[in-house]
């Protein structure tokens, strides 16, 4: 009989956890990385003030890009699945990895599918060319 752990965050509070975590490392991360990249391309006397305009202009961005990366879920689920079958055996874990993994994969392409579907009411669209007249006919 297994008692259930109590002191545990709820679940979408342990998303957004992750989430921010995820933001977090690559905000850091892109952080150094443009810090040296803007020092390094900026001319001398101005290499403090190309680095903070480069950490500034992209950082952000690849956090962003660490916290909604699909990979980070479906890599997880892969993860997990192994971990909680590793009392089974080799291969009972190597084969619960995978459902898990193609299981948080159809969860990830369904979201994308969905944010797609629903985005296409903001794509720029072409105006219609009007029709021209038959000839003869005014």
């Amino acid at each position: 009989m297994s008692h259930a752990d109590h002191t545990r965050d709820p679940c979408p509070w342990v998303i957004l956890s992750d989430f921010g975590g995820a933001f977090s490392m690559g905000a850091v991360g892109g952080g150094i990385w443009y810090g040296i990249k803007g020092s390094r391309n900026s001319p001398r006397g101005e290499r403090f003030v190309g680095a903070i305009s480069s950490m500034k202009a992209r950082a952000p961005v690849i956090g962003g890009n660490f916290g909604e990366d699909a990979w980070n879920a479906i890599i997880s689920g892969f993860m997990t699945g192994g971990c909680l079958a590793a009392r089974s055996g080799p291969r009972s874990m190597l084969s619960s990895a995978i459902a898990c993994g193609v299981l948080l994969g159809v969860f990830e392409g369904v979201g994308v599918l969905i944010s797609r579907v629903f985005s296409e009411g903001t794509r720029p669209q072409m105006p219609q060319i009007p029709t021209a007249a038959p000839a003869g006919s005014a």
